[in-house]
Parts: C-alpha cells; sequence; structure tokens
C-alpha cells in the first residue's frame, strides 16, 4: 500500500494549481482510471476544499468520472443550490444521494473481542461494516474519497474511512460507532488520532475492503484571524500512514491551546453551513475541553431551525434532550425507540455540557421554548448579534461590554480548542 502523494507543513500554502497537479502525478502513478466514483463530503464541510478536487477530478478525468456520491452519513441529501456552490460546472447527473438506512450492503463485521480489546472493555458488540452498495456493486476501477483532516468528536481526527464506512455507511454501523465513542468518552477521543473507533475502521479496511479500489486524498486546512483560510497540506494514498501523515499535520495547526481556561467562550455557526443542532453543536464539541468548570458557552446561530435532520432524530432529541452520558446509557436500556437509533445517543451525550458548564443557544428559528426543552439556556439572537460583532470579531480574547471577558471562535468546525482545564 501506498502514499502517491505528500506536501504539507505548517507553513504551507497550496494553491488551486498545486492540488491540480498533485491530482495528475496521482493519475500517473495508479493509471487513469475509467470508471471513477468520487466521495467528496457535503457542504457541511465546505471548507475543506474538497469541492474544489471534484470540480478538478471531472476537468481532468472527463467522463470517466461515472458517479459522484457525497457521503452525506445522517445528514440530508444536497440540493441543486449547495451542489452549484460546492461544485460549480459539474453536471447534476452525475451526483448520487446516499440513502443511509436504505441503500447498503455489509462487507463484514469486526468481531466483538477486537471491539472490547481496542475500547478497554468499556464497549463489547460487534460492528457492522457497511457501505453503499455503490461502493460494491458499482464496477468502478477507482472509488476515490476526498476530505480534510480535522478533530472530530465522534472518531477523534476526522476523514479517511471514516467518509467510507461513515459518510456512506448504513444505519447499524453508524449507531455503533456513534454510540461506542460516546460510551467510550468524547473527551478522550477529541484530537486524537489512532482511537479506539478509528482502529476499528482500519480493522475493517484490512480485512474488508481489499477488492474496493480505494484511494483517499486528505487535506489540511488552517483559518487564520483574518478568516483566510490556507491549505496547510495535502496527501494522498491507500494506506494507514497517509491519513497518519495528515493528522499530525492536522493536529499541529487544529488545535488552539489557551493558557487559560475562558469562563465565557462565543462560538459563531455560519448560516452556510450550520441550520441544526445536530451539526451546530460542533461549537459544543470543539471548545468544551476550553471552558472552564461554571462556565459559559454562548452559541450564535442564525440560521438553526432544527434539532435533528433526520425526522426520526429530530423527534428524539426533542423527547429526550441533551443529558449526561451516565444518564443517556440508562435511557438507551430503558427506551427501546433510542435504543434502536444510537446515533441520536451519541448526539445527546456529545451535546451535553455534563453538567460543568452553561450553554446558551441563540438560535434564529427555534423558540425559547423549544431551546429550553432540551436542556439549553434561550438566546435573545439578535441582542448576542449586536453585542458580539462577527463580522469584526477574530478568534482569542476580547472585553465583553460589561467589561468581562470572552473568548470568540468564528468557525468551530475548523479546530479545536483546549486549555489546561481540558487535558
Amino acid at each position: 500500500m501506498t502514499t502517491f502523494f505528500a506536501t504539507g507543513s505548517k507553513d504551507s500554502s497550496l494553491t488551486s494549481e498545486d492540488l491540480r497537479n498533485a491530482l495528475l502525478q496521482t493519475f500517473s502513478a495508479i493509471g487513469t482510471p475509467e470508471r471513477a466514483l468520487l466521495l467528496p463530503p457535503d457542504h457541511t464541510r465546505l471548507f475543506s476544499r474538497a469541492g474544489e478536487l471534484t470540480v478538478l477530478c471531472h476537468e481532468i478525468l472527463g467522463d470517466r468520472v461515472k458517479d459522484i456520491m457525497p457521503a452525506l452519513g445522517t445528514h440530508s441529501p444536497m440540493k441543486a443550490d449547495k451542489l452549484n456552490h460546492m461544485f460549480p460546472g459539474v453536471p447534476h447527473d452525475l451526483f448520487r444521494p446516499h440513502l443511509w438506512r436504505d441503500d447498503v450492503v455489509r462487507l463484514g463485521t469486526v468481531p466483538s473481542e477486537f471491539v472490547s480489546e481496542v475500547t478497554g472493555g468499556m464497549y463489547d458488540r460487534p460492528w457492522e461494516a457497511q457501505v453503499n452498495q455503490l461502493l460494491r456493486d458499482g464496477g468502478h476501477d477507482l472509488i476515490f474519497s476526498l476530505g480534510q483532516v480535522v478533530p472530530h468528536e465522534v472518531i477523534g481526527m476526522a476523514n479517511y474511512n471514516k467518509n467510507v464506512f461513515v459518510g456512506t455507511g448504513g444505519k447499524d454501523g453508524i449507531n455503533e460507532s456513534h454510540y461506542l465513542s460516546a460510551v467510550y468518552g468524547i473527551e478522550q477521543t477529541l484530537g486524537q488520532a489512532n482511537t479506539p473507533l478509528r482502529q476499528i475502521l482500519n480493522y475493517a479496511s484490512d480485512h474488508f475492503c481489499k477488492n474496493l479500489p480505494l484511494v483517499y486524498a486528505l487535506t489540511v486546512i488552517e483559518q487564520m484571524p483574518d478568516r483566510s483560510l490556507h491549505t496547510r497540506g495535502l496527501f494522498i494514498g491507500d494506506d494507514h500512514e497517509t491519513f497518519f501523515q495528515a493528522a499530525e499535520l492536522a493536529s499541529q495547526v487544529n488545535i488552539t491551546m489557551i493558557p487559560e481556561a475562558p469562563k465565557h467562550v462565543v462560538a459563531y455557526l455560519d448560516p452556510n453551513e450550520f441550520k441544526s443542532t445536530w451539526l451546530g453543536n460542533k461549537a459544543i464539541y470543539r471548545t468544551r475541553l476550553a471552558i472552564a468548570d461554571g462556565g459559559r458557552l454562548t452559541v450564535l446561530g442564525p440560521a438553526v431551525e432544527e434539532f435533528g435532520e433526520d425526522e426520526q432524530i429530530d423527534h428524539l432529541i426533542r423527547k429526550y434532550g441533551y443529558r449526561t452520558r451516565e444518564e443517556v446509557i440508562r435511557l438507551v436500556a430503558e427506551n427501546e425507540d433510542l435504543a434502536a437509533n444510537l446515533s441520536a445517543a451519541a448526539h445527546l451525550i456529545h451535546g451535553s455540557p455534563e453538567n460543568r458548564f452553561e450553554v446558551v443557544y441563540g438560535a434564529g428559528h427555534l423558540s425559547d421554548e423549544e431551546i429550553r426543552s432540551v436542556g439549553y439556556t434561550p438566546g435573545n439572537l439578535p441582542e448576542l448579534m449586536r453585542r458580539y460583532d462577527v463580522d469584526t470579531l477574530q478568534n482569542g480574547f476580547h472585553t465583553d461590554e460589561d467589561g468581562s471577558e470572552f473568548y470568540f471562535i468564528q468557525n468551530p468546525s475548523l479546530g479545536l480548542w483546549q486549555s489546561n482545564r481540558g487535558g
């Protein structure tokens, strides 16, 4: 197994031409495919440059690109305006929606003994390796997974084979992967490359994907204080080492250590990315290792209009609310509807401040009653947006109008923030 292209450093800034040349070098090394399937993320990973890589692949390969399947996971299918925004010029008839409850096949099962071993005995159920049937049965000679390696709440560092087994995975695999990671512990997972779930997915890759022509293109992106984005690295290959190279660079440029734990963090959810707490709670995930005990997180979510992007999951979030890990584990044991939707249960755990800090949620299209019902404190969004001018604030500490101090984060999905209290 091979790394076909690798470049990157904390000071690199790769251009579009650099990306094109990297793809040309890769296709020269592996041979020009005749039937390519591209697996980019959806618009919730807009800043990954995976959209641009998809466009470049289509320009280079032309009609050899037979299918493009955004790795939606449990997210809603992309609408025409989102496709145009992320993949300009690519014909819409190439895109295939991933239906995570229906269009999947099982490649194999990771045994319970292995799951128990890597989780330290905290979880001992087998894990089903599922993918969209197009990956197995589509007759492609290249399945090209495109995406960004960045700190992540479920797997530690996002992308690589997560884009396959979760992004194009099925109900059983997605539910179990999210839940086993939540039971193991989000604070032991965030920002770590070789987590229990990563080891489970690597096992599945090694044992069940030998006949799939998978290659991965992994970007590492850093957002600067002026909001500009720099592509610090690009790693293309078909092996674990390609991912670990990218993860090492991501740990250097996407994890911010704050010397003193802030008592108040303000995080902004870009309306182009976030319309649900299912996605917007990255504001909670990525800051929880930084916020001081007894502190406060204020979330500014102008476009947030729902809890779950899936109707069934939205119902479960409204029914049970965001609870501590112990509470959710008990609720799963006592309630069949939650036990049948373990990814929702995991989300409830991940979105809970564990009674350690307050979450003030300013949601543009959810009522105060709705916000309060799931365990958060409602925020007056117009007043909060006036008080915290997201167009001028930069990442870092600022003085609030009452003289107190707050730490502002422009886009929580692009990094991970830690302080000494977070370990």
